[in-house]
């Protein structure tokens, strides 16, 4: 069986076949390891092969094993890639240099009172609910400018856009979509790509991928702190 720090090799292997076979890939693809559910035992061979760029779906499960990971390795760089409820923006905002998921304009506002307040600046995204599909969080694409120019009104450092496509779609139609929008809204960060679709998501100008499965395995949902 693979390692994973093999399987971190694999990934970052078939990212750059990814971008040298694709016609306009952006300036730079960065590589988040999707770490949710995973424990500190599973994140340490990432962070020892030297990889220092981290995601995660939930605060709680974040504040249980990033604060001692990150005072072992202070250049660890954390992303929130999970829905963010209101009530956990201020823990948020504490412990993540990014956050993918701004969907709504009363969450903005939040961002920016815990900004101002612990005096930090994260890197956002606007989650995009690229296919409009009811299960998932994300502002409708129609709507996605208008909110950009919202959260901008805020002074929020907006630097991107993230979507997740249908599951049973073809992702690239999707992907050239929020490419569009972000290119419109004068966005440079394009949060998009997973363990099966990121080769198609560097295609058409990924900044970020997010990848969890193809790098730790399988996560077990079963555990108590898994993402439900």
């Amino acid at each position: 069986m693979p390692s994973i720090t093999d399987n971190l090799i694999t990934i970052l292997t078939r990212m750059e076949a990814a971008r040298k076979n694709a016609v306009a890939p952006a300036p730079k693809t960065q590589l988040i390891a999707v770490s949710k559910t995973h424990p500190a035992g599973a994140i340490r061979p990432v962070l020892q092969a030297g990889h220092r760029l981290f995601g995660e779906s939930k605060v709680q499960e974040a504040l249980a094993k990033w604060p001692a990971l990150k005072a072992e390795y202070p250049d660890v760089e954390l992303h929130m890639v999970g829905h963010l409820q209101s009530n956990k923006v201020r823990e948020a905002v504490e412990i993540f240099d990014a956050i993918h998921s701004v969907d709504r304009i009363k969450l903005a506002h939040a961002l920016k009172a815990e900004c101002v307040r612990v005096g930090r600046n994260p890197v956002l995204f606007i989650q995009v609910n690229i296919g409009e599909e009811p299960q998932k969080s994300g502002v409708a694409p129609r709507d996605t400018l208008a909110l950009v120019a919202q959260v901008r009104a805020l002074g929020l450092n907006l630097q991107g856009l993230m979507c997740v496509p249908p599951a049973e779609a073809a992702p690239a139609p999707y992907f050239g979509l929020l490419k569009t929008l972000a290119d419109e809204a004068g966005l440079p960060l394009l949060s998009m790509g997973m363990s099966d679709d990121f080769a198609v998501a560097i295609a058409f100008g990924a900044t970020h991928i997010r990848v969890g499965t193809a790098i730790f395995g399988a996560r077990d949902y079963s555990k108590p702190d898994a993402a439900q």
